[in-house]
């Protein structure tokens, strides 16, 4: 039940405004170990705007009531980092991560990649994608992302994998998400996107709970109706969600993603107030 549903119902039970202050005020005691957890948004779900002009997208996103952000691309001002990072703090935002290409995290790259990000203030390189062919290789992947958070945590960062649906989807009895997870050590960041798991036939929750500890930062998306949907419209069950992530789940940040749409300020928008009539997302 949103407000206006309830302040229907209100009318009829003499229940009120003062009523309703108070029940507000219950759930948000009710989700104070959810208001721990704080929310970020990806900004690849502000892409057009974010590269037309960044500055002015950090202060709209710190207006909606973001308190980070997750690059995917820098929009040129990789070259200018303590510019850029000055832009953060002014609007009151932390770096919860980047999405980087596993290029970008091997080799000589990996030590300006972590240079680049200790300036922003942000541990967390994730890798957005890969591109392997059967589970031989996603154990191979697997050793190769152990050998990557070895040299990463002498550079105070750490890496990590962020999920797709085609993860999920069936490699014999088990999936490439699964393999993967089950070779690589704690270190490892295990970045579950709670929509594109269920989009490729996975249970979100199931694989919160069979990693825990794993998901230091988690995106948060719903899943069915259409491209206008918001987080708390569609099939996710946020309740399973946030009880795992917030019991052994380790997370440190909730980040919004919303890909699609025709207005994707409104859209974050609208995921954020979704959360917080969960109780998320409230301090």
């Amino acid at each position: 039940m949103d407000r206006r549903e309830f302040l229907k119902a209100a009318a009829g039970t003499g229940v009120g405004l003062i009523g309703f202050d108070r029940l507000a005020a219950a759930a948000k005691l009710a989700g104070q170990a959810g208001n721990a957890v704080p929310v970020g948004v990806q900004l690849y779900s502000v892409r057009e705007a974010a590269a037309r002009d960044l500055p002015a997208v950090l202060q709209a996103l710190s207006k909606i009531g973001f308190k980070g952000v997750e690059f995917a691309g820098y929009y040129g001002w990789e070259k200018k980092p303590a510019e850029l990072r000055k832009l953060l703090d002014d609007n009151g935002l932390k770096c919860c991560g980047t999405h980087t290409p596993l290029e970008t995290v091997t080799g000589d790259a990996l030590k300006a990649t972590a240079e680049l990000n200790r300036i922003l203030g942000n541990p967390y390189l994730i890798v957005p994608s890969l591109t392997v062919e059967g589970a031989e290789a996603w154990k191979a992947m697997a050793v190769t992302f152990n050998e990557i958070a070895a040299k990463a945590g002498a550079l105070g960062a750490r890496v990590g994998y962020h999920a797709h649906q085609w993860d999920f989807r069936k490699l014999g009895d088990t999936t490439p998400w699964e393999i993967f997870f089950d070779n690589t050590g704690r270190d490892v960041i295990m970045q579950i996107d709670t929509g594109n798991c269920m989009q490729g036939g996975g249970d979100p929750v199931a694989m919160l709970k069979k990693y825990p500890g794993r998901s230091t930062t988690v995106h948060l998306k719903d899943f069915g109706g259409t491209g206008e949907t918001v987080i708390g419209e569609g099939q996710v069950r946020w309740d399973g969600v946030f009880d795992a992530c917030e019991g052994a789940g380790g997370t440190a940040w909730y980040i919004v993603e919303h890909e699609t749409g025709a207005r994707p300020l409104e859209s974050v928008k609208g995921c954020l107030e979704g959360l917080r009539k969960m109780g998320r997302g409230l301090a």
